[in-house]
């Protein structure tokens, strides 16, 4: 098996393991992300309707009203289709990543072959190749993101559509004479007690396509795509202190050369940390794009496209827009990043063990 196909494999087990552990986390920073929460002196300039209020507390407390209030099948909506775009993810990142590694490791040793550099691959070099299989992996899985986006936040959206709905029914009934307070009442006794309706994969599929049709599922491309620089710097963080710690490691008088799981997790982690922080607004506006469109008839509500959002996002919430739920995401991707590091680590290991001694078996009983 080629080192290529094995990380590719091992980058797939990996991410699926990460995902199941930190989906909960996942979930509710999507619903923080897509909350639309205005500044006071924008709703009161543009005499827009008024806004959401931001779900109170902090992350723990958010995940526990999900529990109350949709039960733990709430922390996991979408975890199908995300378990199936962690796999196709990771497996095509990790197999493109690994094979244009392959091709820039063997320049660099060309290179040194004819005087040119130490035969290394260069920061700028590990940029290149993160951000050209990240950009493959983003055009291939893009639509499975936007379905999981919308599962994360149906029921989030759905009852910002039923508050609308009981908003505009209060309106009418201000206007409404003794006669028609009974029909009233029983309406909005009928739209309080409405459940929201099964939202499957097909569900979210459906209602993307009848919105945008095909071009719906690449919703959110333009930052997604820009975004591959976040594992671009994750990988150029991550690679280069893993080639530090190994110099470190030969150069050590016990002569421990190979690196313990518990130091690619601390690597996996501050190479996250360092992609996460210096992208997040990115994600949060791709998080926007791909989520529902609120209902109603505050514009802030509503985008048409990135440029579209970015400048709703700075006119009505200001710069701390961008930066909503950033410290659940953190937590998750730091640590679902450091599972996955070392999670494929080992399987890498696995895998090429196994099919070395596989190999071997053969040709024993080739003989």
């Amino acid at each position: 098996m080629s080192n290529a196909l094995a990380n590719g494999l091992a980058g797939a087990g990996g991410g699926i393991i990460a995902q199941i552990i930190t989906y909960p986390l996942q979930t509710v920073n999507t619903r923080q992300q897509t909350e639309r929460t205005a500044k006071k002196k924008s709703l009161a300039a543009d005499g827009a309707a008024t806004a959401p209020a931001p779900p109170g507390g902090g992350t723990l407390f958010q995940i526990l009203q999900v529990i109350r209030t949709e039960g733990w099948g709430g922390l996991y909506s979408g975890l199908k289709p995300s378990l199936v775009g962690t796999a196709a993810s990771q497996g095509i990142y990790y197999y493109f990543y690994q094979v244009f590694k392959n091709k820039a490791e063997a320049r660099a040793v060309a290179r040194k072959k004819k005087g040119l550099g130490d035969g290394t691959v260069g920061m700028f070099s590990w940029l290149v190749v993160a951000a050209v299989a990240g950009s493959v992996n983003v055009l291939l899985t893009n639509p499975i993101w936007v379905l999981v986006t919308r599962m994360q936040t149906h029921t989030q959206a759905e009852r910002k559509i039923m508050e609308a709905k009981r908003e505009a029914m209060l309106m009418e009934a201000s206007d409404a004479d003794a006669t028609d307070m009974e029909a009233f009442k029983e309406k909005l006794s009928e739209l309080d007690s409405t459940k929201p309706h099964p939202f499957g994969t097909f569900h979210a599929a459906r209602e993307v396509y009848n919105e945008t049709g095909i071009k719906g599922f690449w919703k959110g491309l333009i930052p997604t795509l820009i975004m591959v620089c976040n594992p671009s710097i994750q990988f150029m963080i991550y690679e280069t202190s893993l080639k530090r710690l190994q110099s470190k490691h030969s150069e050590n008088k016990r002569r421990m050369k190979n690196i313990t799981p518990l130091e690619v997790f601390l690597l996996g982690a501050l190479a996250k940390l360092g992609a996460t922080v210096s992208t997040y607004p990115l994600l949060v506006v791709k998080s926007r794009l791909q989520a529902k469109q609120e209902i109603g008839r505050n514009v802030m509500l509503r985008y048409t496209g990135t440029l579209d959002a970015i400048i709703k996002m700075i006119r009505y919430e200001g710069l701390y827009g961008f930066y909503k739920g950033m410290g659940t995401k953190i937590v998750q991707s730091v640590f679902a990043a450091s599972v996955l590091f070392m999670v494929k680590e080992e399987l890498v290991k696995a895998i090429l063990f196994l099919t070395d001694e596989s190999r071997k078996i053969l040709l024993t009983f080739g003989k």
